[in-house]
């Protein structure tokens, strides 16, 4: 009997000595990718180009298949611990908020759980190597995690850049906060009512009413649900490549 308690103790101790996944985090794994500087990671498969000046800087990741949800997902922001319970190549104490800027595209040539780590279904953050070393030791290469989406905060509000030509208009949505990504965009012209965009890819949104020459309202829901309308942000006059800035920000 005294060698019974004795084992139900140990395995106590054990279980206790083992973090467990806190309510509401899930689990994954990360790697790291863009160089030292992040320099590479700058556009990629949500549309984004220049991150300092669209508002998301260095602390950015490539999300896997499953994450990146045909773009849905761009803009979006995960605060990420690497998990002590499974790796002593973590750094105890840390944690990192990203955004999410791109796509970690699948690799079937390779098995999911020995370098294709972006396969469906694994849930992977492939990070900028500034924000991975936030949480994790170099060498490791690739380290366990948990995470957990969060509300992104941005400085200043809604960016909105005009791409496309002619009878094709783009318009590009950055510097997102609250829920970071995007649901659904309508536009007005000056001679229009409002007509009903659709995602082009990740961040990008089209039309094809023809609306040059007029200025136009945006009216924004993002995936958190909160509507804005943002009248009259983009004047008669403007030109395809040029960006717009509004005062107007989601706080979820």
């Amino acid at each position: 009997m005294a060698g019974g308690k004795r084992l139900i103790l140990q395995l106590l101790v054990v279980c206790l000595a083992v973090p467990a996944v806190r309510s509401g985090w899930l689990q994954g794994t990360a790697t790291f990718y863009g160089g030292s500087d992040g320099s590479g990671t700058m556009g990629g498969a949500c549309g984004y180009s220049n991150l300092y000046e669209q508002g998301y800087g260095l602390d950015n990741a490539a999300l896997s298949t499953v994450l990146f949800n045909d773009g849905a997902s761009c803009g979006q922001c995960y605060l990420i611990t690497c998990d002590q319970g499974k790796s002593t190549m973590c750094k105890p104490g840390t944690s990192v908020t990203v955004s999410a800027t791109n796509l970690c595209p699948p690799n079937y040539d390779l098995p999911n759980d020995n370098g294709g780590w972006c396969n469906p279904p694994r849930p992977h953050f492939d990070m900028s190597q500034p924000a991975w070393e936030k949480i994790g030791i170099y060498r490791a290469g690739i380290i366990p995690i948990v995470y957990q989406q969060v509300k992104c905060w941005r400085t200043g509000g809604l960016r909105f850049t005009m791409l496309g030509f002619n009878y094709f208009e783009l318009v590009l949505v950055t510097n997102v906060a609250g829920s970071g990504s995007i649901k659904s965009i309508s536009v007005k012209g000056t001679n229009t009512g409002w007509v009903q965009m659709s995602r082009n890819w990740g961040v990008i949104w089209q039309g094809l009413s023809g609306l040059t020459g007029q200025a136009l309202s945006l009216s924004i829901t993002s995936t958190g649900g909160q509507n804005i309308v943002c009248q009259d942000v983009i004047p008669a006059g403007w030109r395809f490549g040029q960006t717009f800035s509004t005062w107007r920000q989601f706080d979820y």
